[in-house]
């Protein structure tokens, strides 16, 4: 089998490999889906400066995020249920990105606790903290990242309530996952996955179960996840999570100026333009769309990073190009994980720093750190 050539192949590979309820929980959004499909498709009406005669050698891709080294400005995104993806998803992943010196960013709703992550690698990895009603629960979570030695801590904003995602309900899919006869179909179809799941003991959610008051198993979670996200989540809470943690803080979920205005003077390190992949209010603009705005109100004050509807190289410069310090990539990991474990991340890394390294040269540029919206044919 020939090597995927790009993210769309890696995506089609992973729709064979891995269980419906699986692949379209990562690839879903909400109601009509209508944002979910204007990240993509705002990239690509952005076009590129074709440059020529510019000398193309010593080309670099090495920047930082968050005053950390990158060999590329991509982290990868913090995703729930990504070891339902492929058995153990999470420590496989943050390996790949460990060994291509890019974040990885690990959920509060990983199958994978953090334990096990920090267990599968050998540098500080980032930690994504959603905010629960039990704030016992919360602050045993911040301690466990600064035990496991996490770097940066991502609080996400935008989902104090969960949006309506089609998908997941007519599949039937919970969390935690009940297994129905059609579920079941699912998976004896795909028995790769399966024998791969037998074979590992992380199948619940492991930062939670074990974890949360009175949550001992899969049967309780599922009471207690119900019950957990806080619609009353304020900017007064954002101060409260940064005392607690004291190191690197950064805020997801931001898509409107006034949020980032509000945002910078926490006191944070950095924020992500974002709208929860399309996930969370349909109908709301893509992340791209909303970047320029963004990096103009507060880009002097606080470091502006670009999450949602990346999926190749190319949609990396272009963000870089309107201001943002870094990306992340969510659903291109997940099926690079999908379709090959960890060398199909691997090999989507590679893809997107194949893609980013031509198209910076092609646009007659040789280092990221110069890259800028000139780049951009606008007229």
């Amino acid at each position: 089998m020939s090597l995927p050539l790009d993210i769309r192949d890696m995506k089609a590979l992973a729709k064979r490999r891995v269980p419906k309820m699986f692949f379209d929980y990562a690839d879903s959004g909400a109601w009509t889906e209508s944002t979910y499909r204007a990240n993509e498709e705002d990239f690509a009406r952005l076009k590129l400066r074709q440059r020529v005669l510019v000398d193309m050698t010593d080309r670099s891709l090495e920047t930082t995020m968050l005053g950390e080294k990158v060999s590329m400005p991509v982290a990868l995104a913090p995703t729930g249920m990504t070891g339902m993806q492929h058995a153990d998803g999470e420590m496989l992943a943050a390996k790949a990105a460990e060994e291509f010196g890019v974040p990885f960013t690990l959920s509060t709703m990983s199958i994978c606790s953090i334990e096990d992550v920090a267990s599968a690698t050998t540098k500080p990895f980032w930690f994504q903290l959603y905010v629960m009603r039990d704030r016992s629960f919360v602050e045993n979570l911040i301690a466990r990242a600064k035990a496991a030695n996490c770097s940066a801590l991502v609080l996400t904003l935008d989902l104090q309530i969960l949006g309506q995602r089609h998908k997941d309900l007519r599949n039937g899919l919970s969390a935690p996952p009940k297994f129905t006869p059609k579920h079941i179909w699912q998976v004896a179809t795909r028995p790769g996955w399966a024998l791969k799941m037998l074979g590992t003991k992380r199948r619940t959610f492991g930062n939670i179960i074990g974890h949360a008051q009175n949550v001992e198993s899969i049967a309780s979670m599922a009471v207690w996840t119900h019950e957990q996200f806080d619609p009353r989540l304020s900017w007064d809470n954002v101060e409260e999570i940064r005392r607690l943690w004291g190191g690197p803080l950064i805020l997801k979920g931001i898509l409107d100026v006034e949020d980032a205005k509000m945002a910078a003077r926490t006191g944070a390190d950095a924020i992500i333009v974002s709208n929860h992949g399309g996930r969370q209010l349909d109908g709301a603009r893509s992340s791209i769309s909303a970047l320029p705005r963004i990096v103009d109100a507060v880009g002097k004050q606080i470091e502006v990073h670009l999450d949602g509807g990346i999926r190749s190289g190319q949609d990396v410069l272009k963000a870089i190009a309107l201001g943002a310090r870094g990306t992340y990539i969510g659903r291109p990991f997940l099926y690079g994980l999908g379709a090959m474990g960890k060398p199909g991340v691997t090999r989507v890394l590679e893809i997107i720093r194949r893609e980013l390294d031509l198209t910076m040269a092609l646009c007659g540029r040789r280092d990221i750190n110069s890259v800028d919206a000139s780049i951009l044919d606008t007229d």
